[in-house]
């Protein structure tokens, strides 16, 4: 796609999968705490509890803390689980700190953007942890900056997250005096999210590719430019 000059990418289910990560951590945490024998279904129901949380935080309804402090409670109420959510939570996270599950084609693809594209990670979560999650699957030297809700002060997909990459990607460029101000319309955002990452491109007036991979349906006005089932599609969708 001509006129592209910088491209913003979710972190999670995106690069990096947060769904394998959520199935072997409930697996191995509930066999370290001595919970019910972990089953397949059971990760359904973190999914859930998870993503409608995690709307509230993009509708600035809740905070990331609130989160942390009910999340567990409330799957393991409807898990039926006797054990306290904010102890579970704590080695969920520490464990998160540390996984990298690459996504399929998500190497090859930072590689190739990285060379063609100024490359930004866009998330939401804590920053030293995304970060860090980067550095251990060898993607993050490929970045020119990573942007996370903690430390830009407010989540995807708000206005004000968008506003404050830009600006800060604006300034990181203005040392060199050859180089214009990149508008949001020669921003690409790539990312798993129809909230978060395509509606908040779009509403912003950025280009948005949805990493489809699950295969949900698309809504006909979403305003989203295009959607690919594979990561492997989007250099050729780019040009």
């Amino acid at each position: 796609m001509n006129g592209i000059r910088a491209v913003f990418i979710d972190i999670d289910n995106t690069l990096l999968s947060f769904d394998g990560y959520v199935k072997q951590t409930m697996k191995t945490g509930f066999d370290h705490f001595g919970l019910k024998k972990y089953e397949d279904w059971m990760s359904d129901v973190f999914f859930r509890i998870n993503n409608g949380l995690w709307e509230a935080i993009e509708r600035e309804e809740l905070t990331f803390e609130e989160l942390k402090k009910v999340r567990w409670n409330k799957v393991f109420k409807e898990l039926g689980i006797n054990f306290e959510g904010p102890v579970f939570e704590t080695y969920f996270r520490k464990e998160l700190n540390s996984s990298a599950i690459p996504m399929e084609g998500a190497q090859e693809l930072v590689r190739y953007l990285s060379g063609r594209y100024i490359l930004c990670a866009a998330s939401n979560g804590p920053y030293e942890q995304q970060v860090n999650r980067l550095r251990i699957a060898g993607m993050l030297p490929y970045f020119h900056d990573v942007y996370v809700s903690e430390n830009i002060g407010s989540p995807k997909p708000t206005e004000e997250y968008f506003r404050e990459c830009m600006k800060r990607l604006n300034e990181s460029l203005s040392a060199d005096p050859g180089m214009k101000e990149i508008t949001p319309g020669e921003v690409m955002m790539i990312g798993d999210s129809f909230t978060s990452d395509m509606a908040g491109g779009v509403t912003f007036g950025m280009k948005t590719c949805l990493y489809n991979f699950k295969g949900k349906k698309v809504p006909e006005d979403s305003g989203i430019n295009h959607t690919v089932t594979s990561l492997a599609d989007i250099p050729g969708m780019i040009l």
